[in-house]
C-alpha cells in the first residue's frame, strides 16, 4: 500500500492527494468542489473539535447555532463585507421544484422568493441582527458565543481539505461592552486558544501577528493570524481572530444602556478555524510512507498486530493483544489525551499477511504499532513501533508486556514533542532575513520559504510584490513588528519586518 505514495520530491501536490486518498480521509464528491469526509479524516476532526471545544469552553465561551440561510439585504448592510464575499456567495432564489411533462423535475418560476437568500459564506449578519434582541443593558455583555457549522463559499480551484466550496469550521462570535475587552478577546482567542491548540495539539509551530490592511477579514477593523509553514516551504492561514470595531453593532442597530445610562453601540470580535486545518495536519508531517499524526489528534493511537500462522498461534496471541490492549485501556486517564482512554485497535483479521497490515497502519498513521508473534509470547514481550521514526530506529523489541502500556504511554508523549521540535526546526532553518527585492524575487522560488523582510506598509508596494513574484505578506509577526528599517522594495521607512511567503 506504501508504493501507491507518490514521493514528495518528485510531485509534492500529489503526494498530498494520495495521502488523503489512500490513508482514507477524503474523496471528491459528484457535486463539483465538495468533498466526502471519509470516517478515518471525520474522526480526525471530530478530535480537533473535542479539543478545541475545551479550550473555547474553559474561556467563557458557549456553543449555539444560528441558520444557514441569510437574507441578501443582510449582507448588504455591512458593506465591506459584502464586497468582500459577493463572488463567492451561493444564492437560494426558488423554494420548489415542480414536475412537467417531458422535461422531468423543473424550478417552479412561481415559486421565486421574496428575498433571495444567500448559503452563509460566514455568519456575523445573521447573528448581529438576532443580537440586537438579545442585548439591551450592560449586564447582557459579554456575550461569548461559538457555533460549530458548514459554510460554502463558491470556490473554483479547491484541492481537498485545504480549499473547497463547502468545509466545516466553528465561528465564534462575540460582544462586548468597550473596545479593550473586545480587543483583548481576539487576542485571547488567537494566543491562549488557535496558537496553543496548533502547537500543543498538532505539533504544528505558528507565528502570530496582524494581517495587513489587504489581506485583512470583509468588514473587520484588523485580523490577527496564525500562520504555519508547510513541507514545501508554502505558508498556510491556519487560523484568524478579528477585531470588528462596532461596525457590525452599527450596521444593526446593536446598542444597550451603559451603567451611565448612555446607549452605546457593542464591540465585536469574531474568528475562526476550519477543516483546513486537517490539510495542515498531513503537510506538516506526513512522509513518503503516508499520514503521520501527532498522538494527542490521533483516532487510534496503538493498534496490535498480532502475528499468527496456526490457530492455536492466533488464539494465544490475540488473548495476550487483548490483555495488553485491557492494560493501556486501563491506565489513568489522562487530560493530556483530552480526557479520553488511550484508543487501541486490535488487528487479528486473518486474510492479510502481517506486512501488509503494517504497512496500511503506517500509511493511515497510527503513532504506535505492536508486534505480537509466538516469539514474542515465549520470552513475555512484544516490539513497539513509533510511526515518525525511520526504520530499525523506530523499534524497540523485547518489551515486556507487563511493562508495555507504560512504556507506550511515555512514547507517545515523546513522539508528540518530536513532532513540534522537527517541525519547528524545519520551519526556523527555512526562514530566511533579507533586504534586498532582487535577492528576494531570485530566492523566492529556490530555496522558498519564510522571507523577514521590511515593508514601507503601503498597499500600493504590497500588490507589486504579489504581482511580480505570487508572493504574499502572510503576517506581521509580533516580534519583529517594531524592528525599524527600509523597504526591500522602494527604499522608504519601514516599521518592521514581515514575512512574505507563497501560499496555499
Amino acid at each position: 500500500m506504501a508504493e501507491k505514495v507518490t514521493p514528495r520530491s518528485k510531485d509534492y501536490s500529489q503526494w498530498y492527494l494520495d495521502i488523503v486518498q489512500h490513508a482514507g480521509l477524503a474523496e471528491n464528491s459528484d457535486v463539483r468542489g465538495c468533498m466526502v469526509i471519509k470516517p478515518h479524516g471525520y474522526a480526525i476532526w471530530e478530535r480537533m473539535q473535542r479539543a478545541l471545544d475545551r479550550l473555547f469552553k474553559d474561556t467563557g465561551h458557549v456553543n449555539a447555532y444560528f441558520p444557514l440561510f441569510i437574507p441578501k439585504s443582510f449582507l448588504a448592510k455591512e458593506e465591506e463585507m459584502a464586497e468582500g464575499f459577493a463572488k463567492e456567495c451561493a444564492v437560494v432564489t426558488h423554494y420548489r421544484l415542480k414536475a412537467e411533462k417531458g422535461k422531468g423535475l423543473i424550478v417552479d418560476p412561481e415559486a421565486r422568493l421574496e428575498e433571495e437568500l444567500v448559503v452563509r459564506p460566514t455568519s456575523e449578519t445573521i447573528i448581529w441582527n438576532t443580537y440586537r434582541n438579545w442585548i439591551q443593558s450592560y449586564r447582557d455583555l459579554p456575550l461569548l458565543i461559538n457555533q460549530w457549522c458548514n459554510v460554502v463559499r463558491w470556490e473554483m480551484r479547491t484541492r481537498l481539505f485545504l480549499r473547497t466550496a463547502e468545509f466545516l469550521w466553528q465561528e465564534g462570535h462575540t460582544a462586548h461592552a468597550t473596545q479593550k475587552e473586545a480587543e483583548d478577546e481576539a487576542l485571547m482567542i488567537l494566543m491562549d486558544c488557535y496558537r496553543k491548540f496548533a502547537e500543543e495539539w498538532m505539533a504544528m509551530p505558528v507565528l502570530t501577528g496582524p494581517k495587513t490592511e489587504g489581506q485583512k477579514f470583509p468588514g473587520a477593523v484588523y485580523t490577527l493570524c496564525i500562520e504555519a509553514m508547510m513541507q514545501d516551504k508554502k505558508a498556510l492561514q491556519a487560523g484568524t481572530s478579528h477585531f470588528l470595531g462596532q461596525n457590525f453593532a452599527k450596521a444593526f442597530d446593536v446598542t444597550f444602556q451603559d451603567q451611565e445610562g448612555k446607549r452605546e453601540h457593542a464591540w465585536a470580535t469574531s474568528w475562526g478555524v476550519s477543516t483546513r486545518l486537517v490539510g495542515g495536519l498531513i503537510m506538516t508531517h506526513s512522509d513518503d510512507h503516508g499520514l503521520v499524526l501527532p498522538p494527542r489528534l490521533a483516532p487510534i493511537h496503538v493498534v496490535i498486530v498480532p502475528i499468527f500462522r496456526k490457530p492455536e498461534e492466533k488464539q494465544a496471541t490475540c488473548a495476550a493483544a487483548q490483555q495488553l490492549a485491557d492494560g493501556l485501556r486501563g491506565l489513568p486517564v489522562d487530560p493530556w489525551y483530552g480526557y479520553e482512554p488511550i484508543q487501541v485497535k486490535i488487528d487479528d483479521r486473518d486474510q492479510h499477511q502481517p506486512g501488509f497490515k503494517f504497512n496500511e497502519w503506517e500509511l493511515k498513521g497510527v503513532p504506535i504499532r505492536v508486534e505480537l508473534g509466538p516469539k514474542d509470547l515465549e520470552k513475555n514481550a512484544c516490539v513497539l513501533a513509533r510511526r515518525d521514526l525511520p526504520g530499525k530506529e523506530a523499534k524497540l523489541f523485547g518489551v515486556p508486556l507487563a511493562e508495555a502500556p507504560a512504556k507506550i504511554a511515555v512514547m507517545l508523549k515523546e513522539m508528540q514533542t518530536a513532532l513540534f521540535d522537527r517541525a519547528r526546526k524545519f520551519r526556523d532553518d527555512n526562514t530566511h532575513e533579507i533586504d534586498s527585492y532582487d535577492n528576494f524575487k531570485k530566492k523566492i522560488d529556490e530555496p522558498g520559504g519564510f522571507f523577514l523582510a521590511h515593508w514601507d506598509g503601503t498597499r500600493e508596494t504590497e500588490d507589486r510584490v504579489s504581482a511580480e513574484t505570487k508572493a504574499t505578506i502572510r503576517c506581521i509577526p509580533f516580534n519583529r513588528a517594531k524592528e525599524a528599517g527600509q523597504c526591500m522594495v522602494t527604499g522608504r521607512p519601514s516599521a518592521g519586518r514581515v514575512v512574505f511567503a507563497k501560499a496555499y
